[in-house]
């Protein structure tokens, strides 16, 4: 019979715990041996300098051990209660800890106790003072009823910080971890093979829990929690590789080669040259195309930069090799603005197009989907619509999701699931003689992701680490810059003076803001009741239209078309144009309570205005609440580099709200910091990816634990199911 995992032993089995004791870490959320072993500090401070207290001086954090000499409760004049307990350590100096308000306090010591006081000294008529002093149990714990004493706990030296919970004391706290390491930790198996261990020079498991609860210094203390850190990562990036090999071996993809005739007929139909970063994807994409394992790429862009051109490329290598080709957004603005630019493009050419939107007849629709299944369409644009039950494809080679960063590695894999058995030829009826054996290698399409939405290095390699990335920073030469201001509201009248101005010359502008309607809780503007003052008040010589997302998409295809018509020369809009807008002559941009948009918000809809040979303008309002509001707002005004701005968004909001982690499939890491670990990060990636080339099933029985966790972890979640 297998010994049970002792990371997975009840809490209640450690000696004399009381049920009270179990319930102050039930609401940390600590249950097993597990739990609480790897309830980590979240920091530690320093208390090495130990000192006698004839030795101590008014400058720094200083300890003190010594033995309770005196202990008195006390009202004071002012109605505030005073603790004072004294300590000695050589029968004449004394120091005065001392607590404010904290009457409970005096129940925590006894006479005789001997502590250690960590604090700032102060010399108060004739002995040293500490208030508030951090203080630790040398001789063992405060017994609770029915508990046995513990032993001490340690000597001053490095002291961890918690997460702790109101009544739950710290020196509490590291006495069931002495108690959980003392009977447990022995018995923990490392996870890390000897190899890695070896390679990085990581302490055992063991070692290393004790140095991070029970640190002698504190880069003892930092090397354990590496330890681990770098073990979630690598458990997380093994993941990752096992999942990107299952997908490169579910099938053969179609051959799709780039011949120089195939590339001069395509390049032929830009009106312009493709920049050298456009050059460098286009060339990395060729690459995977042309082999017979499905493509798994990223292509992100900065905003401006050309994504969509390469895109184009991609998609009529397909079509010139007889395949079809799919284009998917997630809405029909986008979805219409990308069927509009392949018309441009295509104008002259023969290949067959399709936009397939809700907008349809019944018959149209019938028509189109006979159409897509006989193989009589090329190339097929559309949004989520595209993977329902009645879509098929004759011989589906490419398939590209834009602006997918709002889609994680676990909906990508059951998007991917529904590529492989949907977009086929229908099984019910065999296909054409003609097409039956191609049919048969066509095995699973490509799979390009696109976004314009700068992702930071360390989020790409998570959330999208099991593709390839490529990246466009270059933007199209011409490309005039945008001048940013951040404007007081005192000023709007002359702001609104400018824009007045720019529409007379014949531009246009957008007025965003960031509610559809008016709130009872929150000052803040709203797009329906702006448009209506606006369009009543100072901009009534004008034509002001109205767009947000609660809109139909037909009435919001309607208001863009207008728009893009010059038939409306200001449109009063939500943050539903940061994606998928692209009118060249709107180069006026207001941005209304910009205090409530991240910072790549704001340098999407940034974007929209520096799409023309005109220089944009972009007006922020905003009344930050905070440092950290007007700290972004200044990163926001020095740079208009989004890949700079990304990286700068997610330091400030952390990583889980700048990319929301959880919806993604991934779930939080409990230890890993993207952002302060970023260097652990790149290691474990390497050192995964090389383990699953050697090993990959990861079969070996030195793996065989890390097998194991990566399964429990993200088994599910990545459709890891040949490995397990």
């Amino acid at each position: 019979m297998a010994e049970t995992n002792p990371l997975h032993i009840a809490l209640d089995t450690l000696p004399s715990i009381s049920a009270a004791r179990l319930e102050l870490l039930e609401r940390l959320g600590l249950r097993t041996v597990g739990d609480l072993l790897f309830h980590f500090p979240r920091a530690y401070e320093d208390l090495t300098d130990v000192r006698s207290i004839a030795a101590l001086s008014a400058d720094g954090i200083q300890t003190v051990q010594g033995e309770v000499v005196e202990i008195e409760g006390r009202s004071l004049s002012d109605g505030r209660t005073v603790v004072s307990v004294v300590l000695s350590d050589d029968g004449k100096n004394c120091l005065e800890g001392m607590w404010f308000n904290q009457s409970y306090a005096a129940k925590r010591f006894r006479y005789g106790q001997r502590l250690s006081f960590s604090g700032k000294p102060k010399w108060y008529r004739d002995h040293w003072q500490m208030n508030n002093p951090r203080v630790q149990i040398l001789d063992g714990d405060a017994v609770p009823t029915g508990e046995a004493p513990a032993p001490p706990v340690s000597t001053p030296g490095v002291v961890p910080i918690y997460p702790l919970t109101e009544d739950l004391r710290p020196e509490q706290l590291r006495s069931l971890l002495r108690k959980a390491l003392d009977q447990y930790a022995s018995r923990l198996v490392d996870m890390l093979p000897a190899g890695l261990r070896q390679k990085h020079d990581w302490p055992t498991s063991d070692r290393a829990l004790r140095d991070v609860h029970f640190p002698l210094t504190q880069s003892a203390a930092m090397r354990g929690r590496r330890r681990f850190v770098y073990e979630e990562f690598l458990i997380l990036q093994l993941a990752l590789a096992l999942r990107r090999r299952e997908v490169r071996g579910e099938g053969r993809a179609p051959v799709l080669t780039t011949t120089p005739a195939i590339d001069a007929r395509i390049r032929r139909l830009f009106p312009f040259r493709l920049t050298a970063d456009q050059d460098r994807a286009v060339a990395e994409i060729c690459r995977d195309l042309a082999a017979d394992k499905p493509m798994q790429r990223l292509l992100q862009a900065d905003v401006g930069a050309g994504k969509t051109a390469v895109a184009v490329y991609a998609l009529l290598v397909t079509v010139a090799n007889k395949h079809q080709a799919a284009l998917m957004a997630p809405t029909e603005v986008l979805a219409r603005q990308h069927a509009r630019t392949l018309d441009r493009y295509l104008a002259h050419s023969r290949v067959r197009r399709l936009l397939l939107t809700g907008a349809l007849t019944s018959a149209e629709r019938r028509d189109a989907l006979a159409a897509l299944a006989a193989g009589d369409i090329d190339l097929v644009v559309g949004t989520q619509a595209l993977v329902q039950e009645d879509v098929r494809f004759a011989r589906l080679g490419l398939v590209i999701i834009d602006e997918q960063h709002k889609f994680g590695v676990h909906q990508r894999a059951r998007f991917r699931r529904r590529h492989n058995s949907e977009f086929q030829v229908p099984s019910a009826e065999p296909p054409p003689p003609q097409l039956r054996t191609q049919n048969s290698e066509l095995g699973t399409p490509h799979y390009l992701v696109m976004t314009a939405t700068p992702i930071p290095r360390t989020v790409a390699l998570t959330v999208f680490g099991d593709l390839d990335v490529s990246i466009i920073r270059q933007l199209p030469p011409g490309r005039q810059p945008v001048a940013t201001r951040w404007e007081p509201a005192s000023q709007r009248q002359r702001v609104y003076a400018r824009l007045r101005e720019g529409m007379a010359q014949g531009r246009q502008g957008y007025i965003v803001c960031p509610l559809v309607e008016e709130s009872a809780t929150l000052d803040v503007k709203a797009a329906t009741q702006t448009h209506v003052e606006l369009r009543d008040g100072p901009f009534r010589e004008f034509r002001v239209g109205l767009l947000h997302g609660r809109q139909d998409e037909e009435a919001k295809a309607a208001v863009m078309d207008r728009f893009r018509k010059h038939e409306l020369d200001l449109l009063v809009c939500t943050s539903v144009i940061e994606v998928g807008v692209d009118v060249p002559n709107a180069t006026l941009l207001v941005i209304e309570h910009a205090e409530r948009f991240g910072l790549s918000q704001l340098h999407q809809l940034r974007g929209r205005v520096c799409r023309g040979p005109v220089a944009g303008e972009c007006v922020l309002f905003a009344e930050p609440p905070n440092d950290d509001g007007r700290q972004r707002l200044r990163a926001f005004l020095r740079t208009t580099d989004g890949f700079a701005l990304a990286e700068e968004d997610m330091k400030l909001r952390g990583t889980g709200e700048f990319f929301g982690a959880r919806q993604h499939g991934l779930g939080e890491l409990r230890l890993g910091n993207l952002i302060a670990d970023a260097d652990l990060l790149r290691l474990a990636r390497k050192d995964a990816f090389a383990l699953v080339a050697e090993d990959a099933g990861l079969r070996r029985p030195e793996h065989a634990l890390l097998r194991a966790a990566v399964l429990e972890r993200y088994g599910k979640t990545l459709d890891l199911a040949e490995i397990g």
